[in-house]
């Protein structure tokens, strides 16, 4: 059975990691210190913008 191409993906880039958009071919949100796995396992699943926001909000504090 073939796996389908994710939509999101964390790329490494010099100071943490970045969402790359494979639909759109641009950065999605901004730089992340750690890899925000729950984060992309909410955009490429069920997308439910509360769990989005409150994920976002999370990864953004960690970065103060």
């Amino acid at each position: 059975m073939p796996v389908s191409r994710r939509r999101y993906v964390a790329r490494g880039v010099p100071g943490g990691y970045r969402i790359w958009d494979n639909k759109a071919r641009r950065w999605w949100g901004d730089l992340y210190e750690l890899c925000p796995d729950e984060l992309l396992n909410e955009l490429n699943g069920e997308k439910n913008g509360e769990k989005i926001t409150a994920l976002l909000q999370q990864y953004r504090a960690q970065k103060r």
